[in-house]
């Protein structure tokens, strides 16, 4: 026998429950796949743009940074963008600074996008198959009422078995829901934390950028 009889058997043995607890686990693995591919795109895809960003400030290429943040769908270049932008009009930290924290916050909802329904997902399947098995319990109990003394034994334990398969199969789809939700939330995070670095590293390297044009100045005055 083969995993793919295995697993018919499996769902079959457990009743009607067990479908809509696969169709909550295959729809749960859909958008985790989903926001996996996302977020690492979203990582590498910040990483090269923060360092073509970094190298063009420092050459203090001030236009060519905005004007690529403004054509790109990179969060990164649009934060660094957002605090170039301000630097240029008003060269206050504190302006600079809520420029690129604005920035960090209009990107965030994309990053946490669908990631909250994996744990949705997962208490349901957990309470489907809870459902499953209180609904195949009542229906075991129901039956054995009207059987014969020597067959309520057997029918019992039989029916018990197969309405307990819910509850398995429900903790089964719940599991990895709820370590993909985990995994998933670790990595936006990470992400988030590597704009908070960028932005910090956009300011010093913008705040020495114009201490040393001042010192210049007052030299050569």
């Amino acid at each position: 026998m083969n995993i793919v009889e295995l697993i018919i058997r499996f769902l079959q043995a457990g009743g009607p429950f067990m479908y809509p607890i696969a169709v909550v686990l295959v729809v749960g693995l859909a958008i985790g796949v989903e926001r996996w591919l996302v977020l690492s795109w979203a990582r590498s895809s910040n990483s090269r743009a923060f360092g073509a960003a970094m190298t063009q400030l420092r050459e203090k290429n001030y236009q060519a940074v905005i004007k690529q943040g403004q054509s790109s769908a990179v969060p990164v270049s649009r934060i660094v963008a957002a605090g170039i932008a301000r630097f240029v009009g008003s060269q206050r930290r504190d302006d600079i600074e809520s420029a690129m924290e604005e920035g960090v916050m209009e990107a965030l909802p994309r990053l946490e996008k669908r990631t909250s329904y994996l744990a949705t997902l997962a208490n349901v399947a957990t309470l489907l198959g809870l459902l499953g098995t209180i609904i195949g319990l009542i229906a075991a109990f129901t039956a054995v009422a009207d059987a014969a003394p020597t067959e309520k034994a057997s029918l019992l334990s039989s029916a018990i078995a197969v309405a307990m398969n819910t509850t398995a199969f429900g903790l089964m789809s719940a599991i990895p829901l709820l370590l993909l939700h985990a995994v998933l939330q670790t990595k936006t995070a990470e992400i988030v934390d590597s704009f908070e670095m960028a932005s910090v590293k956009v300011l010093n390297t913008l705040i020495d950028s114009k201490v040393l044009s001042s010192m210049t100045r007052q030299a050569d005055a």
